[in-house]
């Protein structure tokens, strides 16, 4: 497994400080003009890179990137495969914004043939922060580290208030139930708070995470 750049500034010891910070940086700015090159508010889809076309997710992912244009929104995901291409699919069918943040790996993840707009990062900090801040929501398919990785991170957001009117929407409810389980335990013993969760909605419909996310658009638009 060859080494990413990530890799070797990750190390305790970075010698080529300097340059290392200053590559971050850079790849900050790329990242927000990628943002303001969008031209609409934007869905930001995650799930796993793994989904095959012939999976109902894939199809689901698909559709939920065609609804999304139909009601005035980009769609933004991390530029892979599985369900990322095919939100990107859908969206670029339905003749909308398409844009995929891809991240440099060890195994060599290419930009899927469906975005618009396209780059691919060396550092995931930088990646993320894009693919919160483009967002007015989040859809989750089922996915693995990944897709768990990005949940927590934006409910935290939400947590501390550093993103607001955010509906975080899970597409599977039958994937979802076990973690939602835990969750609610985690409440019971008071380890998280019920309010916490109230931007969680768990449907198998992508239409209906498209209405809740309309909902919150136009309550967040009408309080500005």
């Amino acid at each position: 497994m060859r080494n990413t750049e990530d890799t070797r500034i990750l190390e305790r010891i970075d010698p080529a400080l300097e340059e290392h910070v200053q590559m971050i940086a850079d790849e900050f700015r790329i990242g927000f003009a990628a943002v303001e090159s969008l031209g609409a508010p934007a869905i930001t889809v995650f799930g796993s890179a793994r989904t095959r076309e012939n999976d109902s997710a894939y199809e689901q992912a698909r559709e939920l990137g065609r609804l999304a244009v139909a009601a005035g929104f980009a769609v933004v995901t991390g530029g892979g495969p599985g369900v990322m291409e095919a939100a990107n699919r859908g969206a670029q069918e339905a003749g909308g914004m398409s844009a995929g943040f891809n991240i440099e790996l060890p195994h060599e993840q290419e930009l899927n043939g469906y975005c618009d707009v396209g780059v691919t990062f060396r550092h995931f900090y930088a990646r993320k922060t894009m693919l919160v801040k483009a967002a007015e929501a989040l859809v989750l398919f089922p996915g693995g580290f990944g897709t768990l990785d990005e949940l927590f991170e934006s409910l935290v957001l939400i947590q501390t208030g550093k993103i607001l009117h955010f509906p975080v929407c899970l597409i599977g409810r039958e994937h979802w139930r076990p973690l939602l389980d835990w969750l609610d335990e985690l409440c019971d013993r008071g380890f998280i708070s019920r309010e916490d969760l109230e931007l969680v909605t768990v449907t198998d419909e992508p239409a209906e995470a498209l209405a809740v996310i309309a909902k919150y658009y136009e309550r967040k638009i009408g309080a500005r």
